[in-house]
C-alpha cells in the first residue's frame, strides 16, 4: 500500500476476490439466507482459489498476503455474502492466525498446511453462555492429567461449528487468577465428550453455521497447548485486532452492497414523474451513504497497514466501530430508499439490513470498542 493506492499484489487479490464473489457468491447469497446453509462445493471452490490460506506463510501452503490485501479480499467477499465471509475471516484471522502467532514448529507443520488448503476448517471458541464482553470471566475449565488436558464447559456462538475440523478453545487453567489463568488449546473435532448444540436461528448471516459446543471430560493432548499455560488471554487479545479488521472489512462490504442496490434502484424507480435519484432528498441520502463507505474503507485499510507493522489495537477498534455503525446506517437508508420494496425479501437490501446488525456485536460490541479506544487514548 502506497499512500491511498493498492500495490499490484493487493489489487490482484482484490480483483480475484471480486470475480469469485460476484460470479459465484452473489447469485447464491439469497439461497444461503433462506436455506440457512452454504453448500460444501462453495467452500471447495474458495479453497482452490487460496482463500483459506490468505495470510498463512507460503512455507505452509498459504498465499502469504499482507493484511491490506486480506482486508480487500474480505470486503469483496462480504459485499456478495456476509454469511460466507464470516467463515473465511474466522478461519484466517482467528483460527489460523492464532497458530501462526503462537504455535510451535510442530503445531504449524501439522495444522497450517491442511487449514491453508481448506481441507481443515478452523473455528474460534472464546465466548460462553455467561461470558461475552467479559471474556476473562470464562468458566470452561481444563485440568492437566498426565499428557492430556481434561476439558469441561460450554462455548457459545461458535461460527462454522457444525463442520469445522479445528477449534481454538480458550479455557481456564487457574480460576484463582481470572483472566491471567486462561490457556489456549487446539481441539480437533469429534473427540469423546465433545458435543455440538443445535444450529442457532439468527436474524442475519443466516448461512453461517453457529452453535454451542460442550465438553464433558474431553481429553486434549498436552501437545495441543498453544503458547504458554495461563497466558492464553494474551493470544486472544493479540488476534482480536486482526479479527476486528476482518469485521470492519465485512461491514464495509455490506455497506457497499447496500449502496450499490440503493443507487441502482434510485435511478430506475419513478414517483411523481421523476426517478428517485432526481429528488434532492434522495441525493443527500446517497451522498452520506457513499461518504460513510469510503471512510470505513480507508479506516480499515489504515488499521490493516498498521497491523502489518505491529500492534494496531486503537486503529482496529476505530475501524471496526466506525465501519459497523456505518453499515447499519447505510443499510437502513437503502431500505428507506426502496420504500415498501425494501421490506420484502425479493430485494437484497432487506438481507443487508439484517446482516449489518451483527457487525456491531461480535468481535467486541460498539460499547467495548469505545472503551478500548478511550483506554488507548488515555495511555498517551
Amino acid at each position: 500500500m502506497n499512500g491511498f493506492e493498492l500495490n499490484d499484489d493487493q489489487q490482484a487479490a482484490r480483483d480475484a476476490a471480486r470475480e469469485f464473489a460476484q460470479k459465484r457468491l452473489k447469485p447464491l447469497a439469497q439461497s444461503f439466507d433462506e436455506e440457512e446453509a452454504i453448500g460444501r462445493e462453495v467452500y471447495k471452490e474458495a479453497a482452490e482459489l487460496g482463500f483459506f490460506g490468505l495470510s498463512t506463510p507460503e512455507q505452509y501452503g498459504g498465499l502469504g498476503l499482507d493484511m491490506v490485501a486480506y482486508a480487500c479480499v474480505m470486503e469483496e467477499i462480504a459485499r456478495a455474502s456476509a454469511s460466507f465471509q464470516i467463515c473465511l475471516t474466522v478461519h484466517n484471522s482467528l483460527a489460523s492466525g492464532a497458530i501462526i502467532r503462537a504455535g510451535n514448529d510442530e503445531q504449524k507443520k501439522r495444522f497450517l498446511p491442511k487449514m491453508a488448503s481448506g481441507e481443515w476448517i478452523g473455528a474460534y471458541c472464546l465466548s460462553e453462555p455467561g461470558s461475552g464482553s467479559d471474556a476473562g470471566s470464562l468458566t470452561t475449565a481444563a485440568v492437566l492429567d498426565g499428557d492430556h488436558y481434561v476439558l469441561n464447559g460450554t462455548k457459545a456462538w461458535v461460527s462454522s461449528a457444525g463442520f469445522a475440523d479445528v477449534f481454538i478453545v480458550f479455557v481456564s487453567t487457574d480460576r484463582s487468577k481470572g483472566g491471567r489463568g486462561v490457556s489456549c488449546l487446539i481441539v480437533e473435532k469429534n473427540l469423546p465428550g465433545m458435543t455440538l448444540g443445535k444450529k442457532e436461528k439468527k436474524m442475519g448471516v443466516r448461512g453461517s453455521d453457529t452453535r454451542e459446543i460442550s465438553f464433558k471430560d474431553t481429553r486434549v493432548p498436552k501437545a495441543n497447548l498453544l503458547g504458554v499455560q495461563d497466558e492464553g488471554f494474551k493470544i486472544a487479545l493479540a488476534i482480536l485486532d486482526s479479527g476486528r479488521i476482518g469485521i470492519a472489512a465485512q461491514a464495509t462490504g455490506i455497506a457497499q452492497a447496500a449502496l450499490d442496490e440503493a443507487l441502482a434502484y434510485a435511478k430506475e424507480r419513478k414517483q411523481f414523474g421523476k426517478t428517485l435519484a432526481e429528488f434532492q432528498a434522495t441525493q443527500f441520502k446517497l451522498a452520506d451513504m457513499a461518504l460513510g463507505v469510503e471512510a470505513s474503507r480507508l479506516l480499515t485499510w489504515r488499521a490493516a497497514h498498521v497491523f502489518g507493522k505491529g500492534r494496531a489495537t486503537r486503529e482496529a477498534s476505530m475501524a471496526k466501530l466506525f465501519a459497523s455503525e456505518t453499515a447499519n446506517k447505510v443499510a437502513f437508508q437503502a431500505v428507506q430508499i426502496h420504500g415498501g420494496n425494501g421490506y420484502i425479501r425479493e430485494f437484497a437490501v432487506e438481507r443487508y439490513y439484517r446482516d449489518a446488525r451483527i457487525t456491531e456485536i461480535y468481535e467486541g460490541t460498539s460499547e467495548i470498542q469505545r472503551l478500548v479506544i478511550a483506554r488507548e487514548l488515555l495511555r498517551g
